[in-house]
């Protein structure tokens, strides 16, 4: 009874946890997407199955009783293991990708993110520190700065990050502006044509943040472009959000 007890907390408690992890974009940002709707709801049922585990059991012990609730809980389970696999074998990729150790004074390519305004939204902003300093270690590396304009961006990303980094003090000569793409193929495509135009090192390394590593670099391998990552470190309670939806940003790559 007391090891029962103490799952239903356990549970409650790591409920409650994801619960706030994945509204906290929404409350301080206003950030609203596939990933901490897909967090909010999972972590909602841990919740309400500690609170109610008791009652959960009995109906589901009521349901498997019945031919066509063995075949819903069946596909559900298959469902739900199979979603865990492929999570699971992605997140290993995320985490080989970023392990690796760059090389020194390669190409630089930042990818884009949302501008506010003229003013790097805090996820651009990491993605342009994590640049800064590999910049500033290899001083013969030149930067592809990617990103177009957005319909509620008053420059295109890759002019404010631009202005970011020139006014951190980066050379304006080690720097090139791609300011047409709207997706992280056309960041990587379009990159690769400034390579070839300007005869700079094909050896690149991907700016991005650490969870968009694997599918940059994935899209990048299938351009034909030697590609490593060089992450940026997102904020703890933003990441999950951005996680979760990348997993499924990914599995779209897959299948499209």
């Amino acid at each position: 009874m007391r090891k029962f007890s103490f799952l239903r907390i356990v549970l409650l408690l790591v409920g409650l946890f994801g619960v706030i992890c994945f509204l906290l974009p929404l409350f301080i940002y206003g950030i609203i997407n596939i990933g901490n709707i897909t967090g909010f709801f999972v972590f909602l049922c841990i919740t309400l199955y500690g609170m109610k585990m008791p009652a959960v059991h009995r109906f589901l012990k009521k349901v498997w009783q019945k031919r066509s609730g063995k075949y819903i809980l069946s596909v559900l389970s298959v469902f739900i293991v199979l979603a865990l696999g492929i999570a699971t074998v992605i997140s290993v990729n995320m985490v080989r990708i970023v392990t690796q150790e760059p090389p020194k004074n390669a190409t630089v390519i930042v990818l884009g993110a949302k501008v506010q305004g003229e003013r790097p939204s805090l996820i651009l902003q990491e993605r342009l520190d994590a640049a800064y300093d590999y910049l500033q270690k290899n001083q013969q590396s030149v930067c592809i700065l990617s990103g177009g304009m957005g319909s509620d961006e008053n420059i295109s990303e890759a002019e404010c990050m631009y202005q970011y980094l020139i006014a951190k003090g980066v050379d304006s000569k080690r720097l090139y502006k791609e300011d047409q793409s709207t997706s992280t193929q056309e960041n990587l495509a379009f990159s690769k044509e400034l390579i070839q135009q300007y005869s700079l090192d094909s050896t690149i390394v991907i700016v991005t943040n650490e969870f968009h590593e694997y599918r940059a670099v994935t899209i990048a391998t299938s351009l034909d472009m030697e590609a490593y990552a060089v992450p940026a470190e997102t904020l703890w309670w933003l990441f999950p959000t951005y996680y979760v939806r990348e997993l499924y940003g990914i599995v779209y790559e897959y299948i499209r």
